[in-house]
Order: C-alpha cells, then sequence, then structure tokens
C-alpha cells in the first residue's frame, strides 16, 4: 500500500485536486490544500503549475512531514476527506451521425479498416486516415464502418466533428474533447479545466476500454494528436479533404465511384426502370457527377432530364458545385434568394428565425423553404438528420452558394443581408442573456424595441444560449471582419450566462478576445472594456492561464475606474482576488478583497449597482474568510465567514448559504474540530436539499463520515 507521505503519494493528491477544479468541491479542495500546504512548509507556496512544480511542491511537504509525524497525520487525515475521482465512465453507445441507407462500393477501403482496427496490439495507436474530396464520402465511409455490425466497439462509438463550419472557426481540442467525455457519460463537474489536463483525463477515461473514436473533418497532425492514445482497445479514424503530414496512420483515400458503381447507385435509389430510360442522357449525367457519391444523390431524381450545359460559375469542374448548380436552377425565386444570402458565412446551425430575418421573409414560410433546400441536398439536416429545425451547408456547396450571391445579389446587398444576420444574433443574444441572469448588471437590457422573444424561465432562455452558441462566436468573428464593433461588443457582453453557468470557456475565448481588442480600439477606458477584459479574466481563470488572466483583471480593473463605474471596478478587483486564492496567493488575496469592499463603500445612494450592495459585500466577507484560512488565521476567518452567513440566510440566498456553511465546516475541521464542524455539514447538505448541487453534496458527505470516523 502506498504511503500517503511519500513524495509520489503527495504529487498524486495535488494532481487529482488540480484537475478536479471544475466543480465547486474541486475549487474548495485546492483552495485547502493551499493552506495545509503553508502550514506545513511554514510559508506561502505558489500554486503548482504543471507535473513539474507538483512534484517540488510534494518534495517540500515530505520533507517537513518525515521531521514531523504530527504534521504527517493531520496530512494524512486531511488527504483522506477530499473529494473522491470521477467516477468510471458508462459504457456508451453509437453516438456517430446516422448512416445512409445505400452505400456502394469502397470494399478496399472497408478492408483496410477493418485490418487497422483489428491487428494485434504492438504499442502503436490503432489509427487510420480516411481522405478524400468534398463529396466523395469520406465522413460517409467512417461513418458506415461505425455503423457496421461488430464486437470490435463493445465500449461504444463516439464522434467530433473538428473543422466547425465558419471561416477559421476549427473546434478546439477542449471543446471537441469534452463532447467526447460526454459521449462516454462523464459530467461536465468531473473534467478538468485545463485542456493539457483534460488530454490525460480523456486518455485515462478510455484506457481499458473497446472503443472508436471518429474524428471528421480534420486539418492536422497538431489538431488530432491531443486524441490519440496508445491504450490497445481504441481505434480512431480521423476524416480530413487531403492528407496530411505527422500522422503514422494507415491512409485510406476516398476517390471517385466507377461508373459501374455510380450506375449501381443510382438504380438503388431510383429503380432499374428509371435507370434504363435515362440511357440517353445517362453517360453525360456521369460525367458531370464525376464519381462523387453526393452529386450522384443530388442528381437522381431528374435522370431522366436533360443536363444542364455549365453556366459559367466555375463549377464545371467540381462535381459538388455541378450538382449545386443544377439543382439551384430548379429553385423559385424566394427558395433560391434564401440559399444564397445564408451562405454570406459559415453559419455553424441556422434556424427559420434567423433566415427570415437575413431575407426578410415569414419565418413560417421560411421553415418550409429550407426543408425543401435540404431535400434537393442544397443544405444538410442539423441533430442527427432528423429534422431539429437546423441547417447548414456542405463547403463546396456554400462556396457556390456565395459565389451565386455575389454575382446575382451584389456587393451592397450581400453586405445588407449578413449585417441583419448579425443583428439577428445579437438581438436574440441581448435577450436570451438579460432572461437567464436578470439579476446580473453584467448582461446589458436590451432596448424595447430589440426585446425579442420571451422565453418560459432562466432555463429556457439558457438553452436558447447554448443552441445558439456556435452562431455567435462566428458571429462576432463576422462584426470584427465586417467593421461593426458596436454589434460585436453586443455579442460579447451577452455571453456571461455561458461563461458563468455553462463554463463554456474554451469555445467563448476567442470572441473574448475580439470583443477586448475592439472595446480597447473604439471605446478604451470604458464600461465595456472594463466588462469585457473581467470576462475574459474568468474564463482564462477557469482554464488555468493564470498569469493572463492576472492581467486581464488589472486591465477590467483600470478600464472601470476610469469609466467611474465603482460597481464594475470593485468587481474586477474581486476577479483578481479569487485569482490569487486559486493561486494560493493568501495574503494578496485578502487585501484585494479588501480593496474591493473600500470601492464598494464609495457608492451613491442612486448609483448604478447600489442595489445588490449587501450581496457584494457579504460576498467579499465570505471570500476574505477564505484567505484567512488559507493564511492559517482561523478564528478570524471565522468571523468574517459568520458574518457573510448571517445575510445570506436572512435574504434566502440558499446557494451562498451552504457555501458559507461549508467553509465555516472547513475552519473548525483544519483545526480538527470536528464536533464544530458537524452541525453546520449538517445544515448545508439540508440547505442543498433539492437544488440539485450533486458534487456539492458529495463533498459534504465525504466530510460527514470523516466526522463520524473521528468520533468512533
Amino acid at each position: 500500500m502506498l504511503d500517503p507521505t511519500s513524495v509520489a503519494a503527495i504529487s498524486a493528491v495535488l494532481g487529482a485536486v488540480g484537475s478536479g477544479m471544475a466543480n465547486e468541491a474541486g475549487k474548495w479542495a485546492w483552495e485547502s490544500t493551499g493552506g495545509v500546504v503553508r502550514r506545513i512548509i511554514g510559508r506561502e507556496v505558489p500554486a503548482p503549475v504543471g507535473p513539474g512544480e507538483q512534484d517540488a511542491v510534494a518534495r517540500m511537504v515530505h520533507e517537513r512531514l518525515r521531521a514531523n509525524p504530527q504534521l504527517a497525520q493531520s496530512w494524512s487525515a486531511f488527504a483522506a476527506r477530499l473529494p473522491g475521482g470521477p467516477a468510471p465512465a458508462r459504457a456508451a453507445q453509437s453516438h456517430l451521425p446516422a448512416s445512409i441507407r445505400f452505400f456502394t462500393d469502397r470494399r478496399e477501403a472497408m478492408g483496410r479498416l477493418r485490418r487497422e482496427a483489428s491487428r494485434r496490439p504492438d504499442g502503436r495507436p490503432r489509427l487510420a486516415l480516411v481522405h478524400g474530396p468534398d463529396g466523395m464520402g469520406s465522413s460517409t465511409l467512417a461513418v458506415h464502418f461505425g455503423s457496421t455490425p461488430t464486437r470490435l466497439f463493445p465500449d461504444g462509438r463516439i464522434y467530433a466533428d473538428l473543422g466547425g463550419r465558419g471561416a477559421g472557426s476549427a473546434r478546439d481540442a477542449g471543446t471537441a474533447l469534452r463532447g467526447l467525455l460526454r459521449q462516454l457519460g462523464v459530467r461536465d463537474e468531473e473534467m478538468p479545466p485545463a485542456t493539457d489536463r483534460l488530454v490525460e483525463f480523456f486518455r485515462q477515461c478510455v484506457s481499458g476500454r473497446r472503443l472508436l473514436v471518429v474524428l471528421d473533418h480534420a486539418h492536422s497532425a497538431a489538431q488530432v494528436r491531443p486524441f490519440l492514445t496508445s491504450a490497445p482497445g481504441v481505434f480512431t479514424i480521423v476524416v480530413a479533404r487531403t492528407p496530411f503530414p505527422g500522422l503514422d496512420a494507415v491512409r485510406v483515400p476516398v476517390g471517385p465511384l466507377a461508373d459501374r458503381d455510380a450506375v449501381r447507385l443510382l438504380t438503388d435509389i431510383t429503380d432499374r426502370s428509371t435507370v434504363a430510360a435515362a440511357r440517353a442522357t445517362l453517360p453525360s449525367l456521369l460525367a458531370r457527377c464525376g464519381g462523387s457519391p453526393y452529386a450522384l444523390r443530388a442528381a437522381a431524381d431528374r435522370l431522366s432530364a436533360p443536363t444542364p450545359a455549365p453556366h459559367r460559375t466555375g463549377a464545371e469542374d467540381d462535381p459538388v458545385r455541378g450538382a449545386a448548380e443544377d439543382n439551384y436552377r430548379l429553385l423559385e425565386p424566394e427558395a433560391a434568394r434564401l440559399y444564397r444570402l445564408m451562405a454570406l458565412r459559415g453559419w455553424p446551425a441556422f434556424d427559420a428565425a434567423t433566415a427570415g430575418r437575413t431575407t426578410g421573409q415569414d419565418p413560417s414560410a421560411v421553415a418550409g423553404l429550407l426543408a425543401d433546400l435540404a431535400d434537393l441536398m442544397l443544405l444538410e439536416r442539423g441533430g442527427d438528420g432528423t429534422g431539429d429545425g437546423r441547417y447548414h451547408y456542405r463547403p463546396a456547396v456554400r462556396a457556390h452558394a456565395e459565389a451565386t450571391a455575389i454575382r446575382e445579389d451584389g456587393i451592397a446587398a450581400c453586405s445588407a443581408a449578413l449585417t441583419r444576420t448579425l443583428l439577428a444574433y445579437a438581438d436574440l443574444a441581448t435577450s436570451a442573456a438579460h432572461q437567464a441572469l436578470p439579476e446580473s448588471w453584467r448582461v446589458p437590457a436590451p432596448t424595447d424595441d430589440r426585446i425579442g422573444q420571451s422565453y418560459e424561465g432562466r432555463g429556457a432562455a439558457l438553452e436558447a444560449l447554448l443552441a445558439e452558441s456556435g452562431n455567435l462566436v462566428e458571429a462576432v468573428r463576422c462584426a470584427e471582419e465586417s467593421g461593426e464593433p458596436d454589434i460585436a461588443l453586443r455579442l460579447c457582453r451577452s455571453l456571461w450566462p455561458l461563461q458563468l453557468k455553462a463554463g463554456y470557456h474554451e469555445m467563448l475565448v476567442p470572441a473574448l478576445r475580439i470583443g477586448v481588442r475592439l472595446a480597447d480600439a473604439h471605446r478604451p477606458g470604458g464600461r465595456d472594456a472594463g466588462a469585457l477584459h473581467a470576462q475574459l479574466a474568468y474564463s482564462l481563470t477557469e482554464l488555468g492561464s493564470w498569469e493572463e488572466a492576472g492581467a486581464e483583471s488589472l486591465a477590467a480593473a483600470r478600464a472601470e475606474q476610469s469609466a467611474g463605474h465603482a460597481r464594475g471596478h470593485a468587481s474586477a478587483v474581486e476577479f483578481l482576488g479569487l485569482l490569487r486564492l486559486r493561486q494560493w496567493r493568501y495574503r494578496e488575496a485578502y487585501e484585494c478583497f479588501d480593496e474591493a469592499d473600500g470601492i464598494l463603500n464609495t457608492m451613491g445612494a442612486h448609483e448604478d449597482g447600489t442595489a445588490d450592495l449587501p450581496r457584494a459585500q457579504a460576498l467579499l466577507q465570505r471570500h476574505r474568510g477564505r484567505a484567512l484560512r488559507g493564511l492559517g488565521e482561523l478564528e478570524e476567518a471565522r468571523e468574517r465567514l459568520g458574518t457573510a452567513l448571517r445575510h445570506f440566510r436572512a435574504s434566502g440566498d440558499t446557494y451562498n448559504t451552504a457555501r458559507s456553511l461549508t467553509d465555516l465546516a472547513e475552519t473548525w475541521l483544519d483545526g480538527e474540530d470536528t464536533e464544530a464542524a458537524l452541525p453546520l455539514i449538517d445544515e448545508a447538505i439540508a440547505t442543498l436539499d433539492g437544488q440539485r448541487a450533486d458534487y456539492h453534496l458529495s463533498h459534504l458527505l465525504r466530510m460527514r463520515e470523516r466526522c463520524l470516523a473521528a468520533r468512533g
């Protein structure tokens, strides 16, 4: 059995606690660990960042424990009450997109995939790179292989789209890894916050499992590398348009179908008599489709019609664009305009409401037109293809639609349509964000003429933001490129609920960086600059980029002070203090909370944010108590925490009541007084009843078990 005071065991505790900071219990454990380390070593030790610093801290702790048996006993008791590791990932079902009904040829490619999936383990990742031009069926091949009945993957089949669909919107590794982990049944609260820890966590979760992982629309080996594992039961299929260097994978090219296979596909889709009747036009149609399964499927319903001549669109050399041009010519004017104008940007998945704002058409009519476009294969249905009301373009089709829009509508009309789309997303985001967090001064309220949709409650409003999150990030990029800073800033301010309530950090950081850049350029020293620097600081803190988060917090404080916004200034200083807690810099954290409280005390009776003043000051009391606990000043810490607790109890704030009770209980356990801690723990458990705070409750129950065990 591993000695809990050995360097390896201490380092393992530090690593496990650092990886668990995605939930409140994990953050408590990290702060608590910093305080214990400080007391053991006898001085402040900066929180370790990375395995090297972690091992160095572990060695310092070990040296002190070896010389002091009482400290060793105290450390062992503390380590025993830390939150446990994540629950094992559950067996996953298939999370692949739906396969197609008719799958023709590709026997050689399927054979290569089967051989790689079933080869004897030799320490190399089981890895295949499936590649082929758009419309040739490379993604379909990977999905069809995964959908084929087999005993190779009893633990599931998981899927990630690495490409995104907007310009420059390839998904970051952290966001994609979280998506894969959710498919394995891992909850967000169990996932490490920092991407580097998340990579290792993913590899641990798939170790020992027999699993298929499909990574679609990949761009480079560097993008794919975080997902690779040498676990012998995991087979990874990477799908790309073209092969790329740096990946030690079996290459599986996907090229054009031979004419006989193309005819077989057309026969499967239609019937023998239809193909026979089209004998005269079949050769020209096959030539135009170029062996592309997409183009053949798109052309199947017009087999007997003469193949149109190229229309000088540049589509004649690309079978996908050629098929899009052929079907585009079949559209009525309203559907054609919709097809053109929604392609001006690569929106991840748009709906009828946004499309209606873009084109000026009634959304109920637009819904039918979108369905018609999907039936003609000019749009792809979102979700699993069963009809969630959301659509996107395949890349080559969007290129055709965008070029057609510029040619037929002109630059000015396209620019106006794009602005209407941006306003639609900005109005939606502002309205939903305000309804998701109505009490938050950080979320600007929509103006009377842009209130937008009403939602049934906070949860529904947040769900609306979640559904549009990819589009909102793309809209921020588009607004910057289109010279619309006001729209970009409004969009960025509306991302706050996604940060605070949904933990969307990796995905949102690029948009927040744009917002900060625009605010500094167009509204320097103003409230927008202060708010966006603070929002960026918050996400960077959660992602473990502590040095940059500190700089952003200071920038937020300067901007808010310059704007004369005391509530925002105090909040930015508070953000810096919370970061210092995370870094185990407890004295600096306390000074930040003291400074923030002093700023709040300067606020006038009618100043913006005054209504929230008592709650803000109570939170600062709680934070000061946490900092004092880290410094080992337990008696004063209890006084501060008690003051905060009385306010939260009186105001009915169960969320912060439970957290203050937990903080207080921790201070008594630091002093090894389980009798004083136990009633506080019991009250916190009762307060959280029905609040769906599973991880907080599990942390409290573990503390309670240790208290009862100490009683004997």
